[in-house]
């Protein structure tokens, strides 16, 4: 995957997260500038109106659908809904059976059906949907899936066998033994022969987007999740393919010389550190204790993170990893 085809995927997650009303993020194109505007006026989402029979009866059968999940009917909601998700596609009812049919299977834990439904929604349900809500939806259903046992395409059944640790799957999948734990609920790294783990068996990268401000994590070309960070100021944060070489809990900061403890509350680095292969060393993504900072050019040239977010990273991506930096 070139950096174009890297640049087209990345754009197109920030544009879904867009709220409406706020100032569209247009993809910069190589040798074809966006045309001026003199003038912009707010646009209007025209909504359809419904004022036929029809439509109406199709709005009280969701109401109806409503009325059976509180009497505990759920399998009759369900078939109501998809029923009017089916005969109706496309159209504003559909969307909201769709919406409450992806309620119903994330409180049924049925979590890769509910993403689906997010997915349709976002391809097909465009003038009705709220991209910024069903956006955040699907990045909590992601996470939510990665951190679970629960079978995808990316992943696969390991069965342990004597002499296996979880340090030694990992390395054999390219994955941490941190993501081998949260998707199996493990509480200590201990394993025994004949038990089963879900390991990911695609390897995950990293899309660093200085002039949005993201760093977008991708598996098998899916956006998986956007973080907001910080970047270089005055654009010095290198652009180019890398990788993450090291990876460290609680760094130390190395300051001209200085060493600054990490529990230092000067320690810039935050809580984690991800080191990058960058052609000048000391290049990498980390924490912050400025997290007021995120979301702008305030670095020296470092990927700035929250901490908590950066730990989530943290615990999903090896070394190795690939890590694209785009202007």
């Amino acid at each position: 995957m070139d950096r174009n085809q890297i640049k087209i995927i990345v754009m197109a997650a920030i544009i879904l997260i867009a709220v409406a009303g706020v100032t569209l993020v247009v993809a910069r194109l190589p040798k074809k500038p966006a045309p001026k505007i003199e003038k912009t006026e707010p646009i209007q989402k025209k909504v359809p109106v419904v004022t036929t029979a029809a439509a109406v009866k199709e709005f009280s059968v969701v109401k109806e659908a409503k009325k059976l999940l509180e009497e505990g009917e759920r399998g009759e909601a369900v078939r109501k809904l998809e029923n009017i998700a089916s005969l109706n596609q496309g159209s504003e009812q559909a969307y909201r059976s769709l919406l409450l049919l992806a309620d119903i299977y994330k409180d049924d834990a049925n979590l890769l059906k509910a993403k689906g439904i997010y997915l349709a929604i976002l391809n097909d349900y465009s003038e009705y949907c709220d991209y910024a809500g069903i956006q955040k939806e699907l990045t909590s259903l992601n996470m939510k899936i990665l951190f679970s046992p629960i079978p995808t395409k990316t992943s696969e059944t390991y069965e342990v066998v004597p002499g296996d640790s979880l340090i030694k799957i990992a390395k054999k999948y390219s994955t941490t033994v941190n993501l081998i734990k949260k998707a199996n609920a493990l509480a200590s790294d201990l394993i025994m022969p004949g038990m089963k783990l879900k390991v990911q068996k695609i390897p995950f990268a990293i899309v660093v987007d200085k002039s949005q401000s993201t760093l977008t994590l991708l598996q098998n070309d899916e956006v998986i999740k956007i973080y907001t960070v910080s970047t270089g100021k005055n654009n010095s944060t290198p652009v180019g393919a890398f990788t993450i070489k090291d990876k460290l809990i609680d760094p130390v900061w190395y300051n001209q010389g200085a060493i600054v403890p990490a529990d230092s509350p000067e320690n810039v680095l935050g809580t984690r550190w991800l080191g990058l292969t960058t052609p000048n060393p000391g290049y990498g993504i980390h924490g912050t204790i400025e997290p007021e900072s995120i979301g702008y050019q305030r670095t020296e040239g470092c990927v700035r993170m929250y901490n908590t977010e950066v730990e989530e990273l943290f615990s999903i991506v090896p070394t190795k990893t690939e890590v694209t930096i785009i202007d």
